[in-house]
């Protein structure tokens, strides 16, 4: 591929450093370093919708991870960008989610209030720029605006383009460029200085075109492949999506995901209804199986092209790349999308053994933190209780114990916190 579309600037690492083998580009170089981290590979024990390997059928972070880049590399080259950029991006942009998924985002996000709270995004960003160890400033380097002080660890080290790529909001807290109440932000305060870099040059408050492709990629990943597990596992039963009751409680729950009204809603189920591929039933015979794979693969045709095809008519055949352009998803396929991510919460996070399962995922993320702020650094890793001493205020050192929850799978932030109770009442 032509690499002319990407100029120095986007293949710059905030630490230079040579390329050990001449031959691989800049972002290949940044995918093998995202699939190799050990920040990955831990999503492979923390949960997307329900908890890792509570069925026959595990779905993870990892795997979602993995699912989103398979769409958005094949989306992103259609479209002329960098398959490898966009694919680092897709890989990278969960890798800050903590143990529980969203319910332990949002316990964390309370126990961090006093430090600047908890996003998943923004923990993202960090472990690439900070956590995971990689690669480290110069000691002797002088420190700028823009630069990792002396010594400083600089996580993986990637690209400023494959920051960008990753980085679904580029704002910090209480900067959306739309909601100011919203609670999503991209970078935590003290995080600023590699944010500043990676953003040198980008327009204000808007996404690169790649983290766009990531982000469309994202929403087409999970609404896909959650529906046709939760149909696999018994949870949704496509008959009942059929029911005038069933489909008023399912709008109420896509509004959250698209600006339509309930009619439009219910357009889209009937569209998608209406195709040949839609499961009219599923009773776990191979032929059914096989139906399931391919409702997964229309829907992701369909959702991809449509995208493609839309974007194409406003900017035309050239490469997109960077901030030349912006993906472009029509109306009434965002809310198709929407009305399957209504599915899968409705008939599989919704169910009363998962709210139980949750208001406890909660406690124990909140006597986790509570416990570990008490007694820090006992009971951090070695290398979160090296933040833990050199911390400057409270602040940074309660950032330090939030960085080590935010670091475990679900199995492991239930083992320590079952030690530390253990620990407390000896």
């Amino acid at each position: 591929m032509d690499d002319t579309a990407y100029d120095p600037a986007a293949e710059a690492r905030w630490v230079p450093e040579p390329d050990k083998r001449p031959g691989r580009t800049a972002f290949q170089r940044d995918r093998a370093r995202v699939l190799h981290s050990a920040a990955l590979r831990r999503l492979a024990g923390t949960t997307q919708v329900v908890a890792p390997m509570r069925s026959d059928f595990p779905r993870t972070r990892l795997t979602h991870s993995l699912e989103c880049a398979q769409v958005g590399r094949e989306l992103g080259a259609a479209l002329g960008c960098d398959p490898d950029l966009v694919e680092t991006g897709c890989l990278a942009h969960d890798i800050g989610h903590p143990p529980f998924g969203h319910t332990g985002e949002e316990a964390l996000d309370q126990a961090a209030r006093s430090c600047g709270g908890f996003e998943g995004n923004a923990q993202s960003l960090r472990i690439l720029t900070r956590l995971e160890p990689k690669r480290f400033a110069p000691p002797g380097d002088p420190a700028t605006a823009l630069s990792p002080r002396p010594g400083q660890g600089v996580g993986l080290n990637l690209t400023r383009a494959a920051l960008d790529a990753a980085t679904k909001y580029p704002w910090p807290h209480g900067a959306h460029p739309t909601d100011p109440a919203s609670t999503k932000f991209g970078v935590y305060a003290d995080d600023l200085p590699v944010f500043r870099w990676l953003r040198t040059g980008a327009p204000e408050l808007r996404k690169c075109f790649e983290a766009t492709v990531m982000d469309w990629s994202d929403d087409v990943a999970y609404s896909t492949h959650d529906v046709e597990d939760g149909i696999q596992a018994g949870h949704v039963d496509p008959a009942a999506l059929r029911s005038a009751e069933e489909r008023s409680e399912l709008f109420k729950i896509a509004d959250r995901y698209a600006e339509a009204e309930p009619e439009e809603f219910g357009a889209a189920l009937d569209r998608l209804q209406g195709e040949e591929w839609w499961p009219r039933g599923y009773d776990g015979s191979a032929r059914a199986r096989a139906g399931l794979k391919d409702l997964t693969s229309q829907l992701i045709g369909r959702f991809c092209l449509a995208a493609e095809q839309a974007t194409r008519a406003r900017y035309g055949p050239g490469r997109l790349t960077r901030y030349a352009a912006e993906l472009v998803v029509p109306q009434e396929v965002r809310v198709e999308v929407a009305v399957l991510k209504a599915v899968a919460v409705r008939y599989v996070m919704q169910r009363d053994e998962q709210a139980q399962l949750r208001a406890r995922q909660r406690i124990v993320i909140a006597e986790l933190a509570d416990m570990l702020a008490r007694t820090a650094p006992y009971g951090l890793d070695p290398v979160f209780a090296a933040l833990y001493r050199e911390a400057e205020d409270d602040r940074a050192a309660l950032r330090a114990v939030i960085d080590q929850i935010a670091t475990l799978t679900d199995a492991s932030a239930l083992a320590l916190h079952s030690r530390l109770i253990e620990s407390k009442a000896t």
